[in-house]
């Protein structure tokens, strides 16, 4: 078990220790990890899941919440907004949360006869809301710096602000309203959150504060079981989630990366290979990446081995291609489960921004995702439209080795997901390192994120100063940032071997634990 937070890792746990299977430990962990780090995700946010069931192909549930009936352009400029869609607050609130479906589906896959009961599996999440966190570190820091845009949107400073400012770390910060609300889940179901008590309740609070969500969006709403994306590269096959995730890129740079024939981590051929391939993916996935109802090519279609090698042999390997291109941001966490049965889940949950729109509930703790701003007022496949969904940065990986070992990987980051994934897989299923090694090894970042405005070349500060020079000898826009940044991302891993072994890594970045016994 594996999580950003070592709180959601017990949780998660002690599921596995009562006899709970891996998707209902990822429920319990999920639901702890909403409250424990609430800047990087909440219950008001959307989640993807991928499982891989031993015998049986992965499958992937995507709870990505869809635009409101009332989100058009013509509704945005009605109300001041062209150009961009805002940020922050009412107006930013326009998709639906999905994670919460994104769990029922999941526990549905859990034959019912052994199924723990559903309050069991919030108990932890209830008694930390209720009986207080300690605020970590990463929480206070991320509130300060985002806490202009937050601080005057409705419900924000009532629930995460103590006189007006951010709670330092270890503030005992209590959200019992959010422990109401998962008490009331765990009691009549997680339905009630879109056909019951808790979406009236939403729903009411959102048209008054100007959110074009309304009652009927909640209603509609349904998770839906998908197919993943999949490649096959030399090492294995390997899944990840299908669009409007960017799930699609992080296959592609792993995909073209195989053609460039790279032996050896850590050297100028590694990186610079995977930072090129990274453009490649990431110029195809900014022009048509959306919502796949309305892309002009399936992207399972982007991995076909044609139109991989015609992307590898545009790499130059000793030189850095032109760079920026348009970036995509985000805040997410990612977690990892498995279990004595062989089931591995890889699954990640988000709001987007750092504590979404910030609008929040009062009466429920819920605050609601931003990310609907994602949307584009512009024609094409990630315009604002009725019940469309929005691009996600969110990718959950999973790969199955030629050697029968099943990893699930990923990370927070935004634009980083794909950059991350594909440093600590190449690191530990191409070139052999440890684990948690290969997750705390110095990583890096093409182009912005978390709010960051340059397009540079980000390298943490523990890579070898000849390999630094190397980079930008070869016309890499580089610029050194912190030994150990949150810009890298808060990563993790777990593996399942054939022989029932288990490994799990952490990212030392983050507040998390990894747990494999």
């Amino acid at each position: 078990m594996s999580a950003p937070h070592r709180a959601a890792t017990l949780a998660g746990r002690d599921v596995l220790d009562a006899g709970g299977t891996a998707i209902e430990a990822m429920v319990a962990a999920a639901a702890s990890i909403a409250v424990t780090y609430p800047h990087m995700n909440g219950i008001g946010g959307d989640g993807f899941w991928l499982i891989h069931r031993p015998g049986m192909a992965p499958i992937g549930i995507s709870a990505c919440g869809r635009a409101a009936a009332l989100a058009t352009p013509e509704w945005y400029d009605e109300r001041g907004v062209s150009g961009a869609l805002p940020a922050r607050g009412a107006l930013a609130a326009l998709t639906v949360p999905g994670t919460v479906d994104g769990w029922k589906k999941a526990l549905e896959l859990v034959p019912q006869a052994r199924r723990m009961p559903l309050r069991n599996l919030l108990a932890a999440a209830v008694t930390q809301a209720r009986d207080g966190i300690a605020v970590t570190g990463n929480q206070f820091r991320t509130t300060t710096e985002k806490l202009v845009g937050l601080k005057d949107v409705p419900g924000f400073a009532q629930t995460y602000l103590v006189e007006g400012a951010p709670p330092a770390p270890g503030h005992r910060m209590r959200q019992s309203a959010l422990g109401d609300t998962l008490t009331r889940l765990g009691d009549v179901g997680l339905d009630d959150y879109y056909r019951g008590e808790i979406a009236e309740t939403h729903a009411a609070f959102l048209e008054t504060a100007g959110s074009p969500l309304r009652l009927e969006d909640f209603n509609n709403f349904k998770a839906e079981i998908v197919t993943p994306l999949t490649a096959q590269i030399g090492a294995g096959q390997l899944w990840n989630m299908t669009p409007p995730t960017q799930g699609v890129a992080s296959l592609m740079i792993l995909s073209i990366f195989d053609r460039l024939g790279v032996n050896e981590a850590e050297g100028f051929a590694h990186l610079h290979g995977l930072i090129e391939a990274t453009k490649q993916a990431f110029i195809l996935r900014n022009a048509e990446l959306g919502d796949p109802d309305y892309m002009a090519v399936p992207a399972q279609d982007w991995l076909c081995a044609d139109h991989i090698g015609t992307l590898a042999v545009q790499i130059d390997p000793a030189r850095a291609a032109p760079w920026p291109h348009p970036a995509k941001a985000g805040d997410t966490i990612w977690m990892g489960a498995t279990d004595a049965e062989g089931t591995v889940v890889s699954f990640i949950q988000s709001v987007f921004w750092e504590f979404g729109s910030g609008l929040t509930c009062t009466d429920t703790g819920v605050f609601f995702q931003n990310r609907g701003a994602g949307f584009s007022l512009q024609p094409g496949a990630n315009q604002l439209r009725p019940h469309a969904r929005p691009f996600h940065t969110l990718n959950p990986a999973l790969a199955a080795l030629n050697d029968g070992r099943i990893m699930a990987y990923g990370t927070m980051g935004g634009e980083g997901q794909p950059q991350t994934q594909a440093a600590i897989f190449t690191r530990y299923a191409l070139f052999g390192q440890d684990l948690q090694q290969a997750v705390t090894a110095p990583r890096w970042l093409l182009g912005k994120t978390w709010g960051e405005t340059t397009t540079s070349l980000k390298i943490e500060d523990r890579f070898d100063p000849a390999l630094v020079a190397a980079l930008r000898d070869a016309g890499h826009d580089v610029e050194v940032i912190a030994p150990w940044s949150d810009l890298a991302g808060h990563a993790g891993a777990v593996v399942l071997h054939a022989g029932g072994l288990l490994e799990a890594a952490s990212d030392p970045r983050a507040d998390g634990a990894a747990l494999a016994y």
